[in-house]
């Protein structure tokens, strides 16, 4: 997203207008292409900001607003064995993959409701954008509007499956009678979107600064290529990824941190395609989500002990509670670098201090783990995206949210080489998934297993843990068919072997004997919760939508 300082009263009106649309345009604002505005080609670039911000929130945002916002990209992580919503087992977002989805349930509407709010207004912005003179400017502003299209029909396709496919401007009476498109051939508009969007984009190294984070022509391409994964299509899916790594313009930055802070986040070859929020102008409220009461945070968002145990031991080896190298006192210690990059613990040092949550904490402190204090309900919290420095304003923060990187292009090559059937050699290994473990700063061993059915799960899990957090995850589960196995039974947090008051307080003693805070549970349905539910509200108002 291109780092914008939204505060130009033009600008301020234009989102405005642009943004008043309900979904699948049943509140047309029909005088915009007959208003005075469209007859400057500058103003289009004013346009086009609208339709790169979508619905995301300025601050912070109690629901998910967009697809890409801070709430509606990393919360997912929520649906996985990755994370757990503090809020609970209650909490709309948590029953979306626990056995309690259903078509009323509040976060799949907004979803659905961003996602066709852009699709709306890049369809309004095409159309008004026809009847201005093609200049090279223009017809580049044309490709990243289909481009942006694209990427929601994707989501959308990802997890609803079948929706209505609508590209052009709608009357009322048009928008309440569209019906459900299949998801094969939401897809294949994808796909041919993507693919002509590549043709127009200048490539990542010829964005010139004042443009970075704007659509380039990887990300139009690495969107192909998720595409391609969708639809089971590995041979077009590795021809594709295979383009990207053969342009040359991108690489694995040697600091796997530095990728998701304010300033370096933005300035280097891995982060394809971006977020960048802009505090004090247009800053998100990360900080206040996800910090915890000593930072003067609500600890929103908790890591799951599932992630913490996929962490290797740093030989490479599987972690396990009984191996001699597990430090109760310092869960970090002897472990691929990326866990404490990626999460922190009772005991770790965040921000200057140290972190405390444990079930013989202080409760007023908000440092008891318990089922009823506002902190952590896992014992962890999320360490990515912040660094060291001083916050100013917790609710208005400058997050990097990558969206695409470098990192996955590599992983769903190397993937989409695996499915297809194609020879695993060491070279394909040390080109893609060993480049990303050899980061400078994770330098984890190299993998040189070459057996198609061990590399599928070696893959899997590396793509787990170099991606965690970053709205990867379930989307993965999905796409692998194994959510319905992952997504059943207990979820736990951290061990707490030396606590006293464990055993007590813990709803359910962990079987194990590793002492590990029972959270909750999840039961995901298979085959129901593999695909959301269009919202009761849009099959009240349109019964083409209703399901069968």
């Amino acid at each position: 997203m291109k780092q914008i300082k939204i505060n130009h009263i033009i600008v301020a009106t234009l989102l405005a207008m642009l943004m008043g649309a309900c979904s699948l345009e049943r509140s047309p604002l029909s005088n915009i292409s007959d208003n005075e505005f469209w007859k400057d080609p500058n103003r289009a670039s004013m346009a086009l900001t609208a339709l790169y911000r979508g619905e995301i929130t300025n601050g912070v945002e109690f629901a998910p607003s967009d697809f890409w916002s801070y709430g509606g990209f990393l919360y997912t992580e929520h649906l996985t064995d990755n994370g757990f919503d503090r809020r609970g087992e209650n909490a709309p977002y948590f029953q979306i993959s626990s056995g309690k989805l259903l078509n009323n349930n509040n976060m799949i509407r907004i979803y659905w409701r961003a996602a066709y709010h852009r699709i709306v207004n890049c369809n309004r912005f095409l159309q008004n954008i026809a009847a201005i003179q093609q200049t090279p400017a223009i017809v580049r502003m044309t490709a990243e509007a289909r481009f942006l299209r694209a990427t929601q029909y994707h989501y959308l396709a990802s997890y609803f499956k079948d929706v209505p496919l609508v590209t052009t401007v709608l009357t009322n009476e048009e928008s309440n009678n569209v019906k459900k498109t299949p998801q094969a051939d939401i897809l294949k508009f994808c796909a041919d979107e993507f693919k002509a969007a590549a043709e127009v984009l200048p490539s990542f190294n010829n964005l010139p600064a004042s443009d970075k984070g704007r659509a380039c022509k990887q990300a139009a391409l690495a969107f192909l290529g998720r595409t391609y994964m969708l639809m089971k299509d590995w041979k077009n899916g590795a021809e594709t990824y295979k383009q990207i790594i053969e342009m040359g313009e991108n690489a694995i930055h040697p600091r796997y941190q530095e990728l998701f802070w304010p300033k370096t986040g933005i300035d280097n070859k891995e982060n394809i395609f971006y977020i960048a929020y802009l505090s004090n102008y247009f800053g998100c409220g990360m900080p206040q989500h996800l910090m915890s009461a000593k930072d003067n945070g609500w600890s929103s968002s908790n890591p799951a002990g599932g992630l913490f145990e996929a962490y290797e031991f740093k030989d490479g080896t599987p972690f396990s509670y009984d191996d001699p190298r597990y430090n109760p006192n310092n869960l970090g210690e002897n472990r691929d670098p990326r866990l404490d990059y990626t999460i922190y613990y009772n005991g770790a040092t965040f921000k200057g201090t140290t972190y405390i949550i444990s079930p013989d904490s202080s409760a007023a402190k908000k440092q008891k783990l318990d089922y009823a204090t506002e902190a952590s309900k896992t014992g962890f919290l999320w360490r990515k995206y912040f660094n060291e420095e001083r916050i100013e304003d917790i609710t208005s923060y400058s997050a990097v949210t990558p969206i695409i990187r470098y990192a996955e292009v590599l992983l769903s090559y190397l993937e989409c080489q695996l499915e297809n059937g194609e020879p695993i050699t060491q070279a394909l290994l040390d080109q893609t998934i060993n480049a990303v473990r050899g980061r400078n700063d994770v330098n984890m061993p190299a993998i040189n297993e070459t057996d198609a059915n061990k590399l599928r799960e070696i893959l899997r899990h590396e793509r787990r843990i170099e991606l965690a957090y970053e709205g990867i995850r379930y989307w993965d589960l999905l796409r692998w068919n194994i959510a319905h196995e992952v997504l059943n039974g207990p979820i736990w947090g951290a061990p707490y072997p030396n606590s006293a008051a464990y055993e007590k307080s813990t709803k359910v003693v962990d079987p194990t004997g590793h002492f590990r805070w029972y959270v909750g549970r999840r039961d995901f349905r298979n085959p129901q919760d593999y695909s959301w539910p269009i919202p009761l509200s849009e099959q009240n108002i349109n019964p083409n939508l209703r399901e069968e």
